[in-house]
């Protein structure tokens, strides 16, 4: 393309004007020709609705003119396609017959060709205008944090005029043999095990951590990061997770948006090249119970335009007033809006998930380190912010060793929002999920603590403070704000839930509660004064969420029912006739002896009739319990009623079904036991 047409790219990813309609037919004219010179032959518009995941509808390149075909592709398919917003989760903002719908070029996102398609990232809102996906609030909490960043940057340097966000994905994931995965009707509709026993070995030894990647594991990364680069996806990091056959790959970091976009066709050209090894990648948070889940943690940090990481606090971070400044703005956002940022990665998924010794617990804690601990301190007793008087030592382990030099701050993985150096760890959002349902929360609470920063430091500076005192007083201030936040200690003991109570800090209990946090008066006025989201589309997200939660609970309660009637009451009454058979023969031979001979079998047989006769009982009651769950109207009320009456009967149901594997004769079990999934 031009020149003129280049820049008016970089352009809209640098400062965020819009491209020119008369601009963009060459634009589409020229990224035509790159798609087709690379094997395309159809274009479509890649966008994030509020299931979570991506769509896509494909269009040709041709049109017909006087009855000839020719190869077409012009400015306005380019920027806007439409598809079928009343097909998608809306909230109530759309109806079903009320279908028009817009998807947006995002120029900010590379385009990209997969599959012989030319896929352009884009945005998807309703006639109406407003935002039905995951990147437009984004995308509007992009532009507050950098609005707000700026202004509190330029007091140190008024050179800058734009923050970026930075973010690193890092996804955890499982792998399962194709075959025994497709013998696991669960996993196939649920993405998890409703029931299954633990295996007398999982994670124990701790000995799958690190450890050498399994040959078959190895050829399929080696296979699926040839294609991310392909993609444009530079992965840097592979390993073996905590549990077994979980894994763990992870970019480098990139700009907000594209890192979110990257990250979700990450998951789709997984999934694509696992099928060519025989392989399924599951990405749900829990998908087995009593080991460990997957996570998707959240790098976040701040970089202005002239190339300074705002929260590096550099080798004197006590003297680092520009750091301490975005710093505590950050934790204070954090404080201010913890209960809202906690259920901004809640969803059912998640909810297996959070809270046990795997996972963050379910309460927000941030930590910052012995170093910066020390500093904070300093600064809240206003005492001069002098250099430590302890040195940190380097650490030499043998002369063939080079020394070790320690970071300022240790690493906390009990903390969901740890600072690791130079960035905060958001680790409470789930593998399966779309990251930026957490981030355009966190990046509107930030962009508030920011305005207020700068706005209070200007009161400070027109009272005739100078600027260095002005900072301090705010970074004191808003530190001292943040202080119910701040802990340095173990997130999982009980001590720390009594002391977050006291605290004031709200614990995440129950999933459907925590969507109502987004229409806290608070939350509201947090998400319209920034303008990333207005309180239709509020109501509308907190819509879904419910429907979304009760859908998937309702297809889990199914699937367990089924399984459970059709697969192992079936599998535990053959093994009954057996034993029976046995004990029959026995009588016949033996006589009165055979109560002696046969009593195992006799205990066993009784044990697998209770367990027979609880399970259907249970389930009976599960389907009664779905029943009276889905004749409440109220949305919010009917997820309670899963979170709470049907997921108790889910327990109860799942308990007797796992007793019954660890007494049928594993030959007559019909479904692969988590010893064979879980070890290849």
């Amino acid at each position: 393309m031009s020149d003129a047409a280049f820049k008016s790219v970089l352009d809209a990813r640098e400062t965020g004007n819009k491209i020119d309609r008369k601009m963009a037919e060459e634009i589409a004219s020229g990224m035509k020709a790159w798609a087709i010179e690379r094997g395309a032959t159809h274009y479509t518009h890649l966008f994030q609705p509020l299931t979570g995941a991506t769509a896509e509808k494909h269009e040709a390149f041709i049109s017909v003119k006087d009855g000839k075909p020719m190869e077409r592709f012009n400015g306005s398919a380019l920027v806007q396609q439409e598809p079928d917003a009343s097909s998608f989760p809306t909230g109530g903002l759309r109806n079903t017959f009320e279908a028009r719908g817009y998807s947006a070029w995002d120029p900010n996102s590379p385009a990209f060709i997969l599959d012989g398609t030319l896929c352009i990232p884009s945005a998807f809102v309703s006639y109406t205008g407003e935002a039905l996906d995951m990147k437009v609030p984004n995308l509007r909490s992009l532009q507050a944090l950098s609005s707000a960043a700026t202004a509190v940057a330029q007091l140190f340097d008024p050179h800058v005029n734009g923050v970026t966000v930075n973010v690193g994905l890092e996804q955890e994931y499982f792998l399962v043999d194709e075959a025994l995965y497709n013998a696991r009707p669960d996993l196939q509709l649920c993405s998890r095990t409703v029931i299954g026993h633990t295996s007398a070995k999982d994670q124990q030894l701790s000995d799958h951590y690190f450890g050498a990647i399994p040959s078959r594991v190895a050829v399929f990364m080696k296979d699926f990061e040839t294609e991310a680069y392909r993609l444009g996806i530079p992965l840097q990091t592979r390993h073996n997770e905590v549990a077994p056959n979980q894994f763990e790959c992870a970019p480098v970091f990139s700009d907000l948006s594209t890192a979110i976009d990257q990250n979700m066709l990450l998951m789709i050209v997984m999934q694509k090249v696992a099928e060519k090894h025989q392989l399924k990648v599951i990405f749900h948070e829990k998908p087995f119970q009593g080991i460990n889940g997957s996570g998707k943690h959240c790098n976040w940090s701040m970089q202005t335009d002239t190339g300074v990481n705002l929260l590096s606090p550099g080798r004197t971070p006590m003297k680092n007033l520009q750091f301490l400044s975005f710093y505590a703005s950050v934790v204070r956002a954090v404080c201010r809006h913890d209960y809202l940022l906690m259920a901004s990665v809640c969803s059912l998924n998640n909810s297996y998930r959070l809270g046990g010794h795997e996972a963050p617990p379910a309460v927000m804690s941030v930590f910052s380190g012995a170093t910066l601990s020390q500093v904070f301190d300093a600064i809240l007793r206003m005492e001069d912010l002098t250099e430590p008087t302890e040195k940190q030592r380097n650490i030499d382990l043998v002369k063939s060793i080079p020394e070790i030099i320690p970071d300022n701050t240790d690493r906390n993985r009990t903390s969901p929002f740890a600072f690791t150096g130079n960035r905060f760890e958001f680790r409470a959002v789930g593998s399966s999920a779309n990251a930026a349902g957490a981030t355009f929360v966190l990046n509107a609470a930030v962009a508030e603590s920011l305005r207020d920063f700068r706005s209070r430091v200007d009161a400070c500076t027109a009272k005739g403070d100078a600027l260095d005192k002005a900072l301090l007083t705010v970074i004191r201030e808003f530190l001292k704000e943040a202080a119910p936040v701040m802990f340095e200690g173990n997130g999982y003991s009980p001590a720390w839930m009594e002391e977050a109570t006291r605290r004031g800090l709200t614990p995440i209990t129950n999933v459907p509660t925590a969507f109502q946090a987004f229409r806290k008066a608070e939350s509201v006025r947090l998400f319209t004064d920034t303008g990333v989201l207005s309180e239709s589309e509020i109501n509308a997200r907190v819509e879904v969420q419910e429907e979304t939660y009760v859908k998937k609970l309702q297809i889990e309660a199914r699937v367990l029912g089924d399984i459970c009637l059709n697969h192992v009451i079936p599998a535990a009454v053959a093994y009954q006739d057996i034993l029976i058979k046995s004990i029959q023969g026995c009588k016949d031979i033996f006589g009165e002896e055979y109560k002696q001979l046969c009593k195992a079998d006799m205990e066993t047989f009784r044990k697998i009739a209770a367990y027979i006769n609880a399970l259907s009982e249970d389930t009976r009651a599960l389907v009664e319990a779905r029943k009276k769950a889905n004749r409440i109207t109220d949305m919010a009320r009917r997820a309670l009623a899963y979170s709470t009456d049907v997921m108790e009967q889910m327990a109860r149901v799942r308990s007797s079904a796992d007793n019954l594997e660890m007494l049928v004769d594993d030959a007559l079990w019909p479904l692969p036991k988590y010893r064979e999934l879980l070890f290849f």
